[in-house]
């Protein structure tokens, strides 16, 4: 349970789902209808989707790999939240946004996975929140060109099984299939 007081809501996370993220990613295709079927279930229990999209020197704000994928449209009433740091708290609205809303557990799905999904999950869990992250809706592109010790099957499995034991006090992170996540309040 959260440690956040007041905070019964679950909300998905869709991180860096962008043209650029995702355009060489692991099993892509999979991902992104796995990321929609989550997204549809989540707007259908009335669930908060917020949105976070990346931007740096590499991928400035208003070019084309900045963009979302056009496979995974955003509503109008949905929040984004613009980073330019991995963990999808740091330096952004997304902690107000998420305490309006009332949410206490965060499922986390997108890109990339050992970066800014590590990232926001850890910095999810430090900041109180429960964390689930998505076994099958999250994803990499192969890293090894840049001296990653392992392929992007390695790294989203390694990922998946660490996260299986993350804990804090009152707080705890979990991994689920898309299948399962379940959007109930707490």
């Amino acid at each position: 349970m959260t440690t956040l007081k007041d905070r019964p809501r679950t909300a998905l996370l869709v991180i860096d789902m962008q043209v650029a993220v995702v355009g060489e990613a692991f099993e892509r295709a999979q991902v992104v209808a796995n990321t929609q079927s989550l997204v549809d279930r989540a707007r259908k229990a009335n669930a908060p989707v917020l949105w976070v999209q990346h931007s740096d020197e590499n991928m400035p704000i208003g070019s084309e790999g900045w963009q979302y994928i056009p496979e995974l449209p955003r509503l109008e009433t949905e929040p984004l939240i613009h980073k330019t740091y991995g963990d999808s708290f740091e330096e952004t609205n997304l902690g107000e946004i998420l305490a309006q809303l009332e949410v206490g557990h965060v499922v986390v799905t997108g890109a990339q996975t050992e970066a800014c999904i590590r990232s926001t999950l850890h910095g999810a869990l430090v900041r109180g929140y429960d964390t689930t992250l998505v076994s099958d809706a999250h994803t990499t592109e192969d890293m090894r060109e840049w001296g990653f010790p392992v392929g992007p099957a390695e790294s989203i499995a390694y990922t998946n099984m660490y996260w299986t034991w993350a804990a804090a006090p009152g707080r705890t992170g979990n991994v689920v299939a898309t299948a399962d996540v379940d959007f109930s309040d707490s």
